[in-house]
Order: C-alpha cells, then sequence, then structure tokens
C-alpha cells in the first residue's frame, strides 16, 4: 500500500471540507462552475444542426470538448505542481480545486434565506430564492409547495452536490472531481427532454445520469442511517425509499428523495410530477432536519465509502 498517496488523498479531502466549511464558494465571477456554464452558452450555438440525428452526435462532441476544456488545464497544472513544487503546495491546490467541485455550506446557507424569508411573511423573496437552486417554475408555489421543493433541493444536491463528486475523487483524483462537476453543470443547463435540448443535451444528461448512478443509492443508504442517528424514522424511510425511489423521472434524484421523504416523515411534491411519501405537508422544521440528515450523510460517507476508496486506489 502506498501509505504517501492514501496520507495525501486524506490531507487533500480533509483541507477541502475545511475550506468549504469556513468559506463556502467564491462569488460566482470566481468560480469555475460558472464559467463552465458561461462557456457552455458560448458554445452551444455552434453544435445546433437542423437534422435531429447529426444535432445527438453534434452534442455528444459538445460534452466532450467542454469536459476536456476543462479537465487538460486541470490535468497539466496537477503534473506540474506534483514534479516542481513542494508537497504542502501540491496538497493546497489540489484542496482548492477539489473544493470548487462540490458545495454543502453554500447549500445550506441558500435552504435557511428561504425558510428566513418565509418566517417574515416574504413569500415573493422566497420564491425568487428558491428560484435559484431548483429548475422549476417557483412563481406559483405557495409555502408548502416551496418548502418541499427546498428539502427535496437538500436531498439531491447531497448527492450531484457532494457525494459524487467526493466519489469520483477517491476513484481518480481531483481530475475525476472536475470532469464530474462538468458533466453535472452540461446537465443542468442542456440536459432537458423539450425540443429545444432533446438531442443536443441527451449525451449530457445520460452521462450525467451513469456518473451519478452508484453515489446515488449508497447516499440514499446513509440518508435511511442517519435519520437513526438523528433521532427520526429510519425505518420509514427505508420503507419510503423502497416504495417511492422510481417515481421520479429521473432513475437517481427518486432514491435521496424519497428516502429523505421517508426519514421526515413528510410529503414532497412536484406538481404534475410526483409525489413521494406519504407524511404531513413540509414545515419550515423540515428543512433544518434536512440540512442535519445532510451534513450526517456526508460525514458517513466519507468515512464508509471514499475512505475506503482512497485505500484501494493507493494499493
Amino acid at each position: 500500500m502506498n501509505l504517501q498517496g492514501v496520507t495525501v488523498s486524506i490531507a487533500i479531502i480533509g483541507l477541502a471540507v475545511l475550506m468549504d466549511y469556513l468559506l463556502g464558494d467564491p462569488p460566482n465571477k470566481f468560480h469555475p462552475t460558472a464559467w463552465m456554464g458561461k462557456l457552455i452558452g458560448i458554445l452551444e450555438p455552434s453544435f445546433r444542426a437542423e437534422n435531429p440525428k447529426v444535432e445527438k452526435i453534434k452534442g455528444a462532441l459538445f460534452a466532450i470538448s467542454v469536459i476536456c476544456i476543462f479537465l487538460i488545464p486541470v490535468y497539466v497544472v496537477l503534473l506540474l505542481i506534483q514534479r516542481h513544487l513542494p508537497l504542502p503546495t501540491c496538497i493546497l491546490v489540489s484542496a482548492i480545486l477539489l473544493k470548487l467541485t462540490f458545495a454543502v455550506k453554500s447549500m445550506k446557507d441558500a435552504s435557511l434565506r428561504v425558510i428566513a424569508f418565509l418566517r417574515n411573511g416574504d413569500v415573493q423573496r422566497a420564491r425568487k430564492h428558491l428560484s435559484r437552486i431548483v429548475r422549476r417554475d417557483t412563481s406559483g408555489l405557495d409555502q408548502g409547495l416551496m418548502l418541499s421543493a427546498t428539502v427535496e433541493c437538500v436531498a439531491e444536491s447531497t448527492v450531484d452536490g457532494v457525494t459524487s463528486p467526493l466519489f469520483y475523487f477517491a476513484l481518480f483524483g481531483v481530475p475525476g472531481a472536475v470532469v464530474f462537476r462538468v458533466v453535472n453543470t452540461l446537465d443542468s443547463m442542456i440536459g432537458y427532454k423539450d425540443p429545444k435540448h432533446v438531442h443536443i443535451g441527451w449525451f449530457s444528461a445520460k452521462l450525467d445520469t451513469l456518473l451519478n448512478f452508484i453515489p446515488a443509492r449508497l447516499t440514499a443508504y446513509l440518508i435511511v442511517i442517519s435519520a437513526s442517528l438523528v433521532g427520526k424514522n429510519s425505518r420509514n424511510s427505508w420503507r419510503i425509499l423502497r416504495r417511492d425511489r422510481s417515481k421520479t423521472e429521473s432513475v437517481n434524484a427518486g432514491w435521496p428523495m424519497s428516502a429523505m421523504a421517508g426519514a421526515l416523515g413528510v410529503r414532497l411534491e412536484k406538481p404534475g410530477h410526483y409525489v413521494l411519501g406519504d407524511g404531513g405537508e413540509t414545515d419550515c422544521k423540515h428543512v433544518i432536519q434536512a440540512l442535519q440528515i445532510m451534513m450526517l450523510s456526508v460525514i458517513l460517507f466519507l468515512t464508509i465509502v471514499v475512505t475506503p476508496l482512497c485505500l484501494w486506489r493507493n494499493t
């Protein structure tokens, strides 16, 4: 076993998590994910085609191109610092790059802002802020549906915002986490089934589904365990997970969301699409409880999944 490799990997993760806890995310103008989004928006028209089959092929090339644009510089930078700079500097740079692929504090802060606005009776600002973290139209949502959407976002973001990038870091190092973040950003921008994106975004959507497949299931199981550890109903979490995990259009999103619905004993609903759980309406306290479960699930994921994978990768 390469003990130095294991130690370095653990140090990178620990420092990245500490950065997230203390600092959160940088402003958008300094955040690579925002740069990814801008680049995708700029390049997308160049990969359009009138023929659906051609646009599907160009959509795949589009995704691969964007991945390479971000992966190659990261790989080269890491290679150069490993060869020419001292180990502490390598760990610091790697930790910064890894931190930029996941977000716990920003998800927590965004969710708390929504409930703060609702508690102050400022429904319009709550809707506006919620629209920044969920895909759905928030303009007509009442308080219950806004809180439901917030809990759903916390549950789903536990996967694509935290555990998935950490999973691919454990397997492939910082480049793995960066590739996941690019793919997830592509999916969030063009991975839709509406007429405008169904062809150009199909490859990005399929790739995102594939990459989230294992982390989504592992995270859902850890949500069940976390529910028990924070005094919530783990048995109901397991029951609702087994019953409702396939109700969402996404083959991955239903797993953490249904586990969270059962853990909290609430009904999570996206009108016209799905209802998860069979409890009561979501309340502000449930958002706070969901965040607690999210935090514990991440800790368990780091302990039970990421650390053993780092050991395996360095064997």
